[in-house]
Parts: structure tokens; C-alpha cells; sequence
């Protein structure tokens, strides 16, 4: 993407996929809302019980979950959207930026593991296909 803007998405491996027994990564990729204006990365997943898929936001190198209802999973992700570093945050924690993060890919506590989602992984952003 070359220029990034809000609106949904889908996440994908782009390198093909995380390897035997890692996880299971979808074969459709996972449903991604991406945030990239600064009402929509602060406003986050603030207000939710919950997310289905991920959410993306862009530019970012750290967050925090003061008043969110649920723990998250939060993937630190470099410009060319490399995995650097992938935590569980439970409510209410400050999370120490990244510096090399260039985006931050936040899903609901557990999703990345069962994706297999680790730091070196490479990944990919394509458009919503129609519904």
C-alpha cells in the first residue's frame, strides 16, 4: 500500500505462511481494520468487548490499554511490516514504544499464538474484496 487509510483490509503472510506447526494462519488471511488517522488510532479499540481479526494502525510504535475491557495481543510490526516483537497486554498497562516500529497489528489475547505470528515473520496488506 502506498498510501495508508482507514478502512478494512485482510493481513497476510508474505512469505507464503508461518511453517509446519507453528499455528494456523487462515487460508483467506484475517480480517484487518486499519487505522490510519489520528482520531481513529487513538479512538483504537477503546468502547469494544471484543475484535474480530486484527486492527492495524498506522503510524504507531507503542500503545497502551488504559480503560479497555479485554487483554490484547499487540504485534510490533517495522516499516516493511516484519514482526519485531509480539506481547499480551493485559487492561489498564502502558506499553514501552518500539523503536524501529513503524506500525503496530493489535487482535484479541491468544489470536497471535493460534496464528503462529512471531518475530522475523513477514507480512502483507491487501485490499477488502467485496462482500
Amino acid at each position: 500500500m502506498a498510501r495508508w487509510r482507514n478502512g478494512p483490509g485482510v493481513l497476510l503472510m508474505a512469505d507464503g505462511g508461518p511453517g509446519e506447526g507453528t499455528g494456523y494462519w487462515p487460508a483467506a488471511g484475517v480480517p484487518l481494520e486499519i487505522a490510519a488517522s489520528y482520531r481513529a488510532r487513538t479512538r483504537g479499540l477503546l468502547g469494544r468487548e471484543g475484535i474480530e481479526g486484527a486492527l492495524l494502525l498506522t503510524p504507531a510504535s507503542g500503545v497502551h490499554t488504559v480503560r479497555m475491557r479485554f487483554a490484547i495481543d499487540v504485534a510490533y510490526l517495522s516499516r516493511d511490516l516484519t514482526v519485531l516483537a509480539v506481547r499480551t497486554m493485559p487492561p489498564g498497562r502502558f506499553g514501552r514504544p518500539r523503536l524501529r516500529a513503524r506500525h503496530v497489528l493489535e487482535a484479541a489475547a491468544g489470536a497471535m499464538g493460534r496464528w503462529g505470528l512471531r518475530p522475523g515473520l513477514r507480512l502483507a496488506v491487501a485490499a477488502a474484496g467485496p462482500d
